[in-house]
C-alpha cells in the first residue's frame, strides 16, 4: 500500500498528538473558536491533500477543504474523542465528496437519458452537436520516484481509477467500503484499482526514463 499522506505534526509523539487533538476537540465542541482554529492549522494540509487527490482540481479541492472544516465545526461534538481526529476529518471530507460525486453521476445519467430520447440510436450525433465534432467515450505501485512524481501521476489517472486508488491504497478503505461509497459492485472497484495501479506503474516508469534521459 502506498502511503502518500503525512500528518501535519509527523514529528510529534502519537500519544501526545492524540491527547492534544482530543483536548482541542472538547474545547471546540463547547464553542471555543480558538481551539477549532488550532485544529484547522494541525490538519488542514492533510485534509486538503485528500481533497486534491479525490478531485484532481485545485479550485474544487480548496472549496471541499473549506466545506469540510465548516461541516466539522458544526459536527465536532460527534467526534467525542473516538479514534484519530485526522481520520475523523478525512471521513467528513469523504462524505461531502461522495454526496457531490453521486449528485454529479445522477446529473450525468439524466443528461444521457435526455440525449438518448432526443437522438435515438445516433449517439455520435449528440456528441457532434454538443462538442462540434465526434468524441469517444498487481499488488501495488512500485515507488520509482519521489512522492511529488507519484502525486502528479495520480492526478493524471481517469477519475474512476484515481478515486478508487486514493481510497484503497492511500486512505486504506476496503474494496467493500469503496463499493458502498461509490454505489458500484466490488468487482468494479477491484477492476478499477488494478487498472489504476497498472497505469501508475507505466507512468512512473516513463517518468524515470525521462529523468535519466533514456
Amino acid at each position: 500500500m502506498v502511503k502518500v499522506l503525512a500528518g501535519n505534526h509527523a514529528g510529534e509523539d502519537p500519544g501526545r498528538a492524540l491527547a492534544i487533538d482530543r483536548g482541542l476537540a472538547e474545547r471546540a465542541a463547547e464553542g471555543d473558536r480558538t481551539a477549532f482554529e488550532e485544529i484547522y492549522r494541525r490538519h488542514a494540509d492533510r485534509v486538503h491533500g485528500l481533497c486534491l487527490r479525490l478531485t484532481a482540481d485545485a479550485l474544487e479541492a480548496e472549496g471541499l477543504t473549506q466545506d469540510t472544516f465548516v461541516k466539522a465545526w458544526f459536527a465536532i461534538a460527534g467526534y467525542a474523542g473516538r479514534g484519530n481526529l485526522g481520520g475523523w476529518l478525512s471521513r467528513v471530507a469523504v462524505n461531502l465528496w461522495r454526496d457531490r460525486f453521486r449528485a454529479r453521476n445522477r446529473r450525468g445519467r439524466l443528461l444521457d437519458s435526455l440525449t438518448a430520447e432526443a437522438y435515438g440510436d445516433r449517439p455520435e450525433a449528440a456528441s457532434a452537436d454538443m462538442t462540434g465534432g465526434p468524441t469517444g467515450r498487481g499488488d501495488g505501485v512500485v515507488d520509482l520516484l519521489t512522492a511529488l512524481d507519484l502525486e502528479r501521476c495520480i492526478a493524471r489517472l481517469p477519475e474512476g481509477g484515481r478515486v478508487v486508488f486514493v481510497f484503497h491504497d492511500v486512505e486504506g478503505y476496503t474494496h467493500r467500503e469503496i463499493a458502498g461509497l461509490l454505489d458500484v459492485a466490488v468487482g468494479t472497484v477491484k477492476a478499477q484499482l488494478h487498472r489504476a495501479r497498472r497505469l501508475l506503474r507505466k507512468m512512473l516508469t516513463e517518468e524515470r526514463k525521462t529523468a535519466h534521459g533514456a
